[in-house]
């Protein structure tokens, strides 16, 4: 990779939708970066997103955004069927590429992005956000220095509250979650969408999966299971049971039925010296361990973490050093290779190996 040469990183943002919104906010705040563009298949939408974050230019056209707008990288804030192409489009344009999650809808097209962003030597970065939780990236430090022994048993779920309950809106009345339901509107549902993150989220500290067994079930929501447009059709829960390649079960669970919980990730690793655990409803910036002397009397305690770099600050820094950036689209692709194994284990009723 090649170190870049003028001191900002020329930034466009691509979709400009909810979740555009926090990169903007993001991206606009760091040294060294420059918003320079806004792009959506809306134009007056690019426009309005320009105007409230003090981007100069709106296009309505990705091609065009590539033509004529003076930038050095992309961020790629689209619904899901859209990343693969979006992404090729803009490496071979010589951009630097943030990615939201999941990086494709399936292993195959993970891996032409891949193959395409170590071809052209840019920085790739899929947005796995939770790794910008101080206490996944010590809890990951901690398990690899073996305060925990070799890892035996691991709980890990991501739980949301908003089918049941009204804590991020009415989603009968909203296109940005409706489309989340429906396969034919490019949606993998709550795994594709939520599960993806939970998945990294166990896999970073624990290690790669060996083998998953899952289950998947979209759940009756409305008359005929359709509103409007969008056929509700994606899974809205999953459960997976699963064996590490370390040797370690586990199981790694999603759903966004459970009220009380607007946006709940929780994660227990537990090793032959100890184990450690951490809820984001209590803390993102602390973990417990119960290890060494309180292991057996089954005593916790707390363990404070440092700050760490975001995943924007990271893919600026990365771009301006010439460094790799992570976590990148070969991991973006090992994640998304357990997905497809997930639909394929629910289809066949029976385990699969990664």
């Amino acid at each position: 990779m090649k170190k870049l040469k003028q001191n900002r990183v020329r930034l466009a943002v691509i979709g400009t939708g909810g979740m555009a919104q926090w990169h903007a906010e993001k991206f606009k705040i760091l040294p060294g970066c420059e918003l320079v563009a806004a792009c959506d298949v809306d134009l007056s939408r690019a426009r309005e997103f320009g105007g409230k974050h003090g981007v100069p230019a709106a296009f309505g056209d990705t091609a065009a955004l590539l033509a004529e707008a003076n930038l050095d990288a992309v961020t790629i804030v689209t619904p899901d069927a859209s990343h693969t192409q979006l992404s090729l489009q803009c490496l071979e344009a010589g951009k630097h590429v943030l990615c939201e999650k999941p990086l494709a809808l399936n292993h195959a097209d993970a891996r032409k992005m891949v193959e395409a962003a170590e071809k052209t030597g840019l920085v790739n970065m899929v947005n796995f956000s939770y790794r910008d939780w101080p206490c996944i990236q010590a809890a990951a430090a901690a398990v690899r220095r073996g305060e925990i022994g070799e890892l035996r048993h691991v709980e890990a779920s991501y739980l949301q509250a908003w089918l049941p309950s009204k804590i991020w809106g009415d989603w009968r009345t909203k296109d940005s979650h409706l489309w989340r339901l429906s396969t034919k509107h490019g949606s993998k549902g709550v795994l594709g969408d939520v599960g993806v993150h939970i998945v990294d989220y166990a896999t970073f500290p624990c290690g790669p999966l060996k083998e998953v067994f899952c289950s998947m079930k979209a759940f009756p929501k409305a008359p005929g299971n359709r509103v409007g447009e969008y056929e509700l059709d994606a899974n809205d829960s999953a459960v997976l049971n699963v064996e590490f390649s370390n040797g370690a079960l586990g199981t790694i669970h999603t759903s966004r039925w459970v009220g009380g919980h607007a946006n709940r990730l929780a994660l227990k690793i537990a090793g032959t010296k100890g184990t450690i655990a951490m809820d984001s409803e209590i803390s993102t910036t602390t973990y417990r361990v119960c290890n060494g002397r309180g292991l057996d009397k089954c005593e916790w305690r707390e363990v404070p973490c440092k700050p760490v770099p975001t995943n924007y600050e990271r893919f600026i820094a990365a771009i301006r050093s010439g460094k790799p950036g992570e976590p990148d689209f070969a991991r973006g692709a090992e994640i998304q290779k357990v997905l497809d194994a997930c639909f394929e284990s629910d289809a066949a009723r029976q385990p699969v190996r990664i």
